[in-house]
């Protein structure tokens, strides 16, 4: 029976790559996410079945017409998930990383090369529904604490958030009113107690409605803010 992927040395090639602990992902070129099928170059940040639950919510958030920012779109998984959800709404996604950018632009998103917001196109300012991200926030003393797969094959740029996995999150908050509309909303990707580290960064930058919520496994997984609708 011929391999689907080649041939029997091939094979075993890839299954030597899994055993060495590099993310299948890598390995097949492919990863499901949102029941999307989305392409994942090497060296690209892997989308986690986890942040499924951020995906949603963010479309949810996202009218059928509306505008969103994906920050630190890695492979362009939750961008392509709202564009699917929302076809015609507009879909922006930024990363660092030029790998992931080429990867993101492989899966449809229109995105940009550069830190968080500084390359964005400017007429965002004030008009935007929504911005998503799953942004680096694992604390930099717990970088060894994560499976293998990660701390070996992944960058830390993807993960390390500072002492106490808030540095981005909290430059984050800080810009979002730049771009937000009143009544937008902001998602973002945290653990543990970070919900309450960032609480008076929010209230600083007029987020009301906030919302901690979990994943399917019942870990916090995030927060949903609401912009004010009056300043």
């Amino acid at each position: 029976m011929q391999c689907s992927y080649g041939n029997a040395a091939t094979l075993e090639a890839m299954i030597a790559r899994r055993v060495m602990g590099e993310p299948l992902a890598w390995i097949t070129g492919v990863s499901m996410f949102c029941g999307l099928k989305i392409n994942v170059d090497r060296d690209v940040y892997v989308p986690r079945w986890q942040s499924e639950t951020l995906a949603r919510r963010a479309s949810e958030r996202l009218p059928h017409q509306g505008t969103a920012i994906d920050l630190c779109t890695g492979s362009g998984a939750i961008a392509k998930t709202l564009l699917t959800k929302r076809p015609l709404s507009r879909v922006v996604a930024s990363d660092l990383d030029h790998r992931a950018v080429r990867c993101a632009e492989s899966n449809g998103v229109d995105v940009y090369e550069g830190d968080l917001f500084a390359t964005l196109p400017r007429d965002l300012k004030g008009s935007v529904d929504v911005i998503v991200g799953v942004v680096p926030y694992v604390p930099t003393h717990s970088l060894s604490m994560l499976p293998r797969d990660t701390f070996a094959f992944e960058s830390f740029l993807s993960y390390d958030g500072g002492e106490d996995g808030t540095d981005v999150i909290r430059r984050v908050v800080a810009s979002s009113p730049r771009f937000l509309r009143p009544g937008g909303a902001l998602l973002l990707e945290l653990g543990g107690d970070q919900a309450e580290f960032i609480q008076d960064d929010l209230r600083k930058w007029d987020f009301e409605e906030v919302q901690v919520f979990a994943d399917d496994d019942g870990d916090v997984r995030g927060i949903e803010a609401t912009f004010a609708t009056s300043r």
